[in-house]
């Protein structure tokens, strides 16, 4: 459970922005999203390979 602590006279708009910060970095609906469909293995294998190889090539143009 997320808890966000408000102090006294704290705008609700920044204690929301704070929650969606929350619940974003916990990778929930990452999650979800990735399990209303099944990915094979050897998909989920080469989309690791291209991330690699990418910034693999974006370390080399930064050098």
């Amino acid at each position: 459970m997320i808890i966000v602590p408000i102090k006294e006279g704290e705008n609700i708009e920044r204690a929301l922005k704070k929650f969606k910060r929350k619940f974003e970095k916990t990778g929930i609906m990452k999650e979800l999203r990735a399990r209303q469909s099944y990915t094979k293995q050897s998909i989920e294998r080469r989309e690791e390979i291209k991330k690699a190889i990418y910034i693999e090539n974006l370390q080399r143009v930064e050098e």
